[in-house]
């Protein structure tokens, strides 16, 4: 059943969306991750303009972040103020984002912008789990072996301008976790993505929060950054389709039930290895289009002749 996008001006079988929205929501219910950064580029493949995916797969996000959030606050564990912090640097970086998007759209470069971005992101943030779950995999086969202790102070811990924050039991600098902020806020803005393949991680490592309410305070912060690109996209690029959207969404709510039911059945180790592998694959066919499309385009204009 084929169905007309308006703002992507492009027809699309209905049930492939459901489909791709149904494997997202699979992987993101393995996972723990929101997807987007998977969804984005299998948008790109069934044809999708890469200004009208980024926007539209931001509005997703923000669906699916609240959900999440929801149940983390039930838990008490979400740090607010941490999130609120975050949050001032995230909406500053989606509005500088939003505003390089708008000029690379007007100059016809914002498609290769945004692949670029993701064959270098996937790439190392896919290399750099796939050999962390490697690594997993090795220690958990030796039976007298114990993780390597995290280090709890680093240079974060001798900035100026610190705050309490309790939830964390943490008191630092806002310079850190406002810089992290900005990142994930461009990153949301060109990539179409919440950003918490590169949050949770500086988080953890950087800031040194706990990793119970890491999640969470993701999830609160990303929920407005992504809530505020869509609305920056609809009125500066118009480039946000509802009906995309929407079909999207109803697949990722039916796939995240199975994929949670699946996850649980399989090993933390098994699982990073696998999603690791799945990065790779999608950042090896982007990175291979980029490099055959001059070649066609070459061919094409030396037929004219």
């Amino acid at each position: 059943m084929q169905i007309y996008l308006p703002i992507a001006e492009v027809s699309v079988n209905a049930f492939l969306l459901l489909g791709l929205g149904g494997l997202v929501g699979i992987l993101s219910g393995m996972f723990g991750v929101g997807g987007g950064f998977l969804m984005t580029p299998l948008l790109f493949f069934i044809g999708i303009p890469p200004a009208v995916a980024v926007a539209t797969e931001a509005n997703q996000i923000v669906a699916s972040s609240f959900s999440g959030v929801l149940a983390h606050v039930k838990r008490k564990t979400v740090d607010f103020k941490m999130g609120l912090v975050l949050l001032v640097g995230g909406l500053a970086g989606a509005a500088v984002g939003v505003q390089v998007f708008k000029i690379l759209k007007a100059m016809g470069q914002v498609e290769l912008l945004v692949t670029l971005c993701y064959v270098v992101f996937l790439g190392i943030i896919g290399s750099l789990m796939f050999a962390e779950s490697l690594r997993s995999i090795r220690r958990a086969g030796k039976p007298g072996a114990r993780p390597a202790p995290r280090r709890q102070h680093n240079w974060v811990h001798g900035l100026p301008f610190k705050m309490k924050f309790r939830t964390s039991g943490l008191y630092i600098s806002v310079i850190p976790p406002v810089l992290v902020g900005v990142l994930v806020g461009v990153l949301a803005a060109i990539m179409g993505v919440g950003g918490g393949f590169i949050m949770v991680p500086a988080m953890i490592y950087l800031l040194g929060m706990p990793t119970k309410v890491v999640i969470g305070t993701s999830l609160f912060q990303i929920i407005f950054v992504t809530g505020f690109t869509t609305l920056m996209h609809a009125t500066t690029n118009y480039t946000v389709d509802m009906a995309l959207a929407v079909l999207l969404l109803i697949g990722g709510v039916i796939g995240a039930q199975i994929g949670t039911r699946i996850g649980v059945k399989m090993k933390a180790e098994q699982l990073r290895i696998l999603l690791a592998i799945l990065v790779l694959v999608v950042c090896g066919k982007l990175a291979l289009d980029l490099l055959l499309q001059p070649g066609e385009l070459y061919s094409l204009g030396a037929g004219g002749h």
